[in-house]
């Protein structure tokens, strides 16, 4: 088998920090460049030129997506300096075949991407009749949000061309091997290396994994146990960017500083400080749940205190939400437990048993349902809708890796504005 290649993605915005980042990736063993389609949008041609120029001898290939006029797009990035140029496999075949033409007479490759494509192999095969240099089984990454693999695209195309497959789409070190395992000739990574604080070092895991597939075993767990394990990996801030600024929870307060909770809710209805619904939801829960509460008619008087909290600590509750007031404020810090109210006050209703609990509930200015998730932190809590949390915890898993670049490029000395460009990208 040859080795396997690896192209870098630049699907970002800036042109600047793009050149920075194709140079510390093929310093850790990237081999080919992508100028990305945000890029080309973005920067246009110039950044095929640039890019060339800064690498004389890679591989530049421009993901231009073509779907109309192939001559003229294939012509443009052969001109600026692109090795490869991709045209979408969903295009018609007379596009293809102007794709096709174009390059040979301009001396370079076609690739062609199957994302949305219905039929991935029934295409394949007819793009490779008419004359494709290489196929990309691509999964875009809003369809990676809601768990299709680009591996499992490629696994439907073994043995169906003969023509190199490369594969794309949320790939990591271990996705990367499972890739080159089920035939990848190249495997494409853009978020992983490109958003990493060290994409020398990410390049580098990516470029181990690829040269011996074998070492880099795919742990597969269940759909709750990855929401899990990724909420625990970002903020609720990263949380509430990937749902375009919705979900947060009004007027919470962390009780215990520098401790998180995630978890589906268990949903509770109270009044007035009747705390029997509360403890009595104690019982209901599985470890990891969050208990979420509704203290209706105000703050003066808690539902929930110390006992209570003991309580769901020892039946592993991850964390507590009050919409309304709690007590015995010292003791609860002490125990470093999550637990996030409006309110802290010494006075304690009865337990009368009024209320419900898994009902939907308003909490804070967000209806809960049993089964949402939650996740809070210091800044605050957020729920996100059980049917999203998947989608939800992998887009705010992209975002905090966006930050991460973007927080290794202001400590090197750049501004927030600058890595930005934000004079540039201000709404007109």
């Amino acid at each position: 088998m040859t080795r396997p290649t690896l192209q870098v993605a630049l699907d970002i915005l800036e042109l600047h920090r793009a050149a920075r980042i194709a140079r510390e990736a093929v310093a850790g063993g990237a081999d080919w460049i992508e100028v990305g389609t945000p890029l080309i949008k973005s920067e246009g041609m110039a950044a095929v030129r640039e890019l060339r120029s800064a690498f004389p001898h890679q591989v530049i290939v421009a993901d231009m997506k073509i779907a109309d006029t192939g001559t003229m797009e294939v012509e443009m990035a052969a001109k600026a300096g692109a090795n490869i140029v991709c045209v979408l496999a969903d295009a018609d075949d007379s596009v293809i075949a102007e794709c096709v033409r174009a390059a040979r007479l301009y001396g370079v490759k076609v690739m062609a991407d199957l994302i949305h494509v219905a039929d991935p192999a029934r295409r394949a095969k007819e793009l490779e009749t008419l004359g494709v240099d290489i196929i990309n089984a691509h999964v875009g990454i809003d369809q990676q949000m809601l768990g299709r693999s680009s591996v499992e695209l490629l696994r439907t195309l073994a043995g169906s061309v003969s023509i190199p497959l490369a594969v794309a789409g949320g790939l990591d070190a271990a996705t990367a091997a499972e890739a080159v395992r089920a035939g990848a000739d190249t495997v494409i990574v853009g978020g992983w290396i490109v958003k990493s604080g060290d994409v020398e070092g990410s390049a580098r895991k990516i470029r181990a994994a690829l040269d011996d597939p074998s070492l880099t075993p795919v742990k597969k767990a269940s759909p709750d146990e990855e929401i899990r394990a990724i909420l625990m990996q970002v903020s609720a801030p990263n949380v509430t960017d990937a749902m375009h600024r919705k979900g947060a929870m009004n007027g919470l307060v962390p009780l215990t500083r520098g401790v998180k909770a995630v978890g589906p809710a268990v949903t509770v209805q109270t009044f007035a400080g009747d705390w029997a619904k509360p403890v009595e939801a104690i019982d209901l829960c599985r470890p990891g749940d969050v208990l979420v509460i509704n203290n209706d008619s105000g703050t003066h008087v808690a539902p929930w205190g110390e006992l209570a909290t003991h309580s769901a600590k020892n039946r592993g509750i991850s964390g507590i939400i009050i919409d309304g007031a709690v007590r015995d404020v010292d003791d609860i810090r002490a125990m470093q437990y999550p637990l996030f109210a409006r309110a802290c006050v010494p006075n304690a209703g009865e337990a009368k048993g009024f209320g419900e609990i898994n009902a939907e509930i308003a909490c804070c200015g967000q209806q809960v349902r049993h089964g949402d998730w939650i996740i809070a932190d210091e800044s605050g809590a957020v729920v996100i809708p059980k049917e999203r949390a998947y989608e939800v915890a992998r887009r705010a898993l992209e975002v905090k890796k966006m930050e991460e670049r973007v927080r290794e490029e202001i400590a090197r000395g750049s501004t927030l504005a600058q890595v930005q460009e934000l004079y540039k990208w201000e709404k007109k």
